[in-house]
């Protein structure tokens, strides 16, 4: 049925002949790999590999040509043909509290260009967060209206925006475990994180995994922040609604009310603004967001701007008429951009 070809550590490579049903191929792979110099970790990541290829719905594990499925029967695949399936080892995402790194190299050079910012001036109001946050404050020249808005509220409080574009908490967890807040020493950390946990995905089921998953991201962030900052105030912002997908509001609802328990009226205080973003059913009113339904505009930043206000004059005081946090930084991919 199948022309062996000896496993290696890196690849284990079948040839169909014929048509082969799920046991007969999972025999034939274990029977191969059995008997070679295979590790016993990758036999392991081999062994649960192959058995993916069978469970419904899960992603195919493989390189050359694409599978061809038949006789499908309820809750599985009966029979298929391979055709030079090759299993590789397969990289794995990170828990939602665990740190990852964004590894393409604008990321890399933004988290650098955040490093050299957090060195710089005087920071007493951080702002950490994904794409939401990061707009804000950003000197890139399409959200150069945001940048005179933040300026506009928060000049004098010497604020400083790190939050960067596509972020998970994993992904804020490891630029915070990085470098990102050591030594800065802020008065007032301003955190929104989550929305690119819970994605726009329709939930699946009763109980969506996104929920615990994204909870316990955020929790790690705030702790991660109370160990690099032990005097700073935490304000946690409820995760603002998503109209690219109503169906995931539910999930962001029950998020939203279960980290506001994190607060504890000493370090870190909730601040939900979602009922002046939208309405009850969580669809944002006109102006509030542009057309993605995700991202803020100004109009929604300036509700944003008049919640933190009031905390910001009674940890702070007035704004003073000079400011020393350092300048904004942008997209390196932006500012690296010929222009015509």
């Amino acid at each position: 049925m199948f022309e062996q070809v000896p496993a290696t550590t890196g690849d284990f490579l079948m040839r169909s002949v014929s048509i082969c049903t799920t046991r007969e191929v999972l025999a034939q792979f274990i029977h191969t790999i059995r008997f070679s110099r295979m590790r016993r970790e990758r036999y392991l990541v081999q062994t649960i590999a192959v058995t993916l290829l069978f469970v419904r719905g899960a992603t195919l594990f493989c390189s050359g040509q694409p599978l061809t499925f038949t006789q499908h029967r309820q809750g599985g695949i009966d029979t298929f043909h391979a055709n030079t399936i090759q299993l590789k080892p397969v990289a794995m995402q990170a828990a939602a509290d665990q740190p990852s790194p964004r590894t393409d190299q604008n990321s890399m050079t933004a988290h650098a260009q955040l490093l050299e910012k957090a060195r710089k001036g005087r920071i007493d109001v951080y702002f950490e967060g994904d794409s939401i946050t990061r707009r804000w404050g950003t000197s890139d020249q399409q959200y150069k209206d945001f940048l005179v808005n933040w300026r506009q509220n928060f000049f004098g409080w010497n604020a400083a925006n790190f939050g960067w574009g596509g972020d998970t908490t994993q992904n804020i967890l490891w630029r915070l475990n990085n470098g990102e807040l050591d030594n800065v020493n802020p008065k007032i950390i301003i955190l929104l994180a989550g929305t690119n946990n819970v994605g726009n995905k329709s939930p699946q089921g009763n109980e969506d995994s996104r929920l615990d998953e994204t909870i316990g991201g955020i929790k790690a962030i705030l702790d991660t922040c109370r160990r690099k900052a032990p005097e700073a105030r935490i304000v946690l912002m409820g995760i603002t609604p998503r109209n690219d997908n109503m169906a995931v509001m539910p999930i962001i609802n029950k998020i939203n009310a279960r980290i506001a328990k994190f607060a504890d009226a000493k370090k870190i205080r909730y601040l939900n603004i979602n009922d002046r973003l939208a309405d009850k059913d969580g669809r944002l009113l006109e102006g509030m967001a542009n057309k993605d339904g995700l991202h803020l505009d100004v109009k929604g930043y300036q509700v944003w701007a008049d919640a933190l206000k009031p905390i910001f004059i009674g940890l702070l005081g007035p704004r003073a008429r000079e400011d020393h946090a350092p300048p904004p930084t942008g997209d390196p991919s932006v500012a690296n951009r010929p222009t015509f």
